[in-house]
């Protein structure tokens, strides 16, 4: 089921959606642009080699001379996970659990404290798909659930909601070198607000049946209720592989989403589903 739009409209301009949309867009754009410079490739072989001599093993991190399905280098880590040649900015302020629960910046190292990762993390994508498709559900439910919040209380949700989604992949993965990428998580939790604020919003999906596609008109808490047990399902079916879809990372954020719509939410605005469960409740 892909969204397409929800028949709320917000209140207010949504500054600081669009706002997140733009930068998202930039830094992927930027990714494409910087990754054609390839600078990694200048200061590689002194990094790795100063670590080799330093004692240490082979970082179990990234060669940007090791790509997909190549052989591994003489020295190399088993764990070494290749990236593109092209994609070194997405492999030095990417998230990875083996390095951040380390307290190391293993080769190729930033220039910032390595725990900023959490955050960093979450403005990069790996792909036009994946960025567009990110950036499309946070189009459709960012708007009303910042109504809900102001903008500057949307923005700490959100980065709060991505940092709690990371670190649950981490708690699923913490020896993994594989690096955690996407807004996927932070918007998990937009979602979650937007589930628990306005569950009878109906939202216009596209639903295939068989070879046809259809528009339909879906209450938000089915829809949302539907892709959070699926993430659910694929993230249990995930478990003990190397890579793919952060699964873990959606669960964390949407989990965090509906614990954190609470607080962050202003005080005149109701969380409608939990207020229609107390009220179910109460008349049984």
């Amino acid at each position: 089921m892909i969204p397409i739009r929800d028949m709320i409209r917000s209140r207010r301009f949504p500054a600081m959606t669009v706002s997140l949309i733009v930068i998202n867009l930039l830094i992927f754009l930027y990714q494409g642009y910087i990754g054609t410079r390839d600078p990694l490739w200048d200061n590689w072989s002194d990094e790795r080699y100063a670590w080799l001599q330093a004692g240490h093993e082979a970082p179990p991190v990234f060669d940007p001379y090791y790509t997909y399905g190549a052989p591994r280098l003489p020295g190399q880590s088993a764990s070494t996970y290749g990236i593109a040649q092209d994609d070194w900015l997405l492999t030095q302020y990417a998230l990875i659990p083996a390095e951040w629960l380390g307290g190391a910046d293993l080769p190729p190292t930033i220039p910032v404290p390595i725990w900023l990762t959490l955050l960093s993390s979450i403005f990069l994508h790996g792909s036009i798909l994946h960025v567009l498709g990110n950036m499309l559900y946070l189009w459709i439910f960012g708007d009303n659930v910042e109504d809900a919040m102001g903008p500057i209380r949307f923005l700490i949700f959100y980065l709060v909601c991505g940092a709690i989604a990371s670190l649950s992949q981490i708690a699923i993965g913490p020896g993994s070198s594989v690096p955690l990428v996407g807004a996927s998580g932070a918007i998990a939790g937009v979602l979650a607000a937007y589930f628990m604020l306005y569950p009878h919003a109906k939202v216009l999906t596209i639903i295939p049946i068989f070879f046809f596609l259809r528009l339909v008109a879906v209450p938000a808490v089915f829809l949302l209720g539907f892709w959070f047990i699926l993430q659910v399902i694929s993230g249990a079916g995930s478990l003990g592989a190397s890579g793919g879809v952060a699964w873990f990372a959606h669960v964390g954020g949407f989990v965090a989403g509906l614990v954190l719509v609470f607080p962050f939410r202003r005080r005149d605005v109701p969380v409608t589903l939990w207020n229609s469960l107390r009220r179910r409740q109460w008349r049984q």
